[in-house]
C-alpha cells in the first residue's frame, strides 16, 4: 500500500469514462489491488495539489494524502456510485484537512458574513474559472494569485479550488463539502471577488506581494 503514493513522480490528471470507473470500483470492492492502483495512478496527483493548499508542509500534505488512498480502499465497499469517485476522494480528503486543522487548533475560519441564498439558482455569475496557468504572465505575478488564494478562508479557498483547478461542478461540490449547491455558488462568487481585489490592489501599486490589501478580508 505505500508504493501506491510516489513523492517524486505523480500521474496527470483524467477521468475514467463511467464503465471504465463502475469495473474498476467493482474490482476493488473485492479487494483488487491493481484495480485500486489504477484509481491511485489517475487522482493521486489531483488530491496531492488539493491538500497542498491546507496543510502546513509537503510531508504533512504526502502524509494526509496516502491517507485519502488508505481510507478510500478501506471504504470501496460503501461507495455507493451516486457521487463520481473523483468527488468522493475529494471529499475524503476535505474531511481529512478539517481534522488536522481542528487537531492544530486551527479550526477552519468561519465567514463572518455570507450572502443569504434563497434556492439554489438565485446566485449566478459568469462562469470564467480562475487558471494560474492561463494567467501567467509573470512570476510574480503567479506568486500574488497564490498568495490570495492563502490568505481567504478555508470554506472559500475549498469551493475555488475544487471548481476552478479540479473542475468540480456546482453539485458535485455540494456533495463533497455537504452543503447546498447556492451556498456552493456564493462562496465561489466571494472566492473570486477576494482574488479580483487582491489582483488590483496589487497592480495597481497599493501593496507589496506578502501584504494583503485594505478591505480584503474573507
Amino acid at each position: 500500500m505505500n508504493n501506491w503514493l510516489g513523492a517524486t513522480k505523480l500521474a496527470s490528471k483524467h477521468d475514467f469514462d463511467t464503465a471504465v470507473e463502475q469495473a474498476l470500483v467493482a474490482k476493488c470492492r473485492k479487494q483488487d489491488y491493481d484495480a485500486f492502483g489504477k484509481v491511485v495512478d489517475a487522482y493521486q496527483s489531483r488530491v496531492l495539489g488539493y491538500v497542498r493548499r491546507f496543510v502546513r508542509n509537503e510531508e504533512e500534505a504526502l502524509d494526509v494524502t496516502q491517507e485519502v488512498f488508505i481510507r478510500a480502499f478501506q471504504a470501496m465497499a460503501g461507495f455507493d456510485g451516486r457521487a463520481s469517485l473523483r468527488s468522493w476522494l475529494f471529499r475524503i480528503a476535505h474531511n481529512l484537512c478539517i481534522d488536522r486543522a481542528r487537531k492544530r487548533d486551527r479550526s477552519p475560519v468561519e465567514l463572518s458574513v455570507e450572502p443569504t441564498i434563497e434556492g439554489d439558482d438565485a446566485f449566478e455569475f459568469a462562469d470564467n474559472r480562475w487558471d494560474p496557468a492561463e494567467s501567467l504572465l509573470t512570476d510574480e505575478l503567479v506568486q500574488v494569485l497564490e498568495k490570495a488564494v492563502s490568505t481567504m478562508s478555508e470554506k472559500l479557498k475549498t469551493v475555488l479550488l475544487l471548481h476552478d483547478q479540479e473542475d468540480l461542478g456546482y453539485e458535485e461540490i455540494a456533495k463533497v463539502i455537504d452543503v447546498p449547491v447556492g451556498t456552493v455558488k456564493s462562496r465561489l462568487f466571494l472566492a473570486r471577488a477576494h482574488v479580483q481585489r487582491y489582483v488590483r490592489a496589487y497592480l495597481d501599486g497599493h501593496m507589496g506581494i506578502d501584504a494583503a490589501p485594505k478591505g480584503v478580508s474573507s
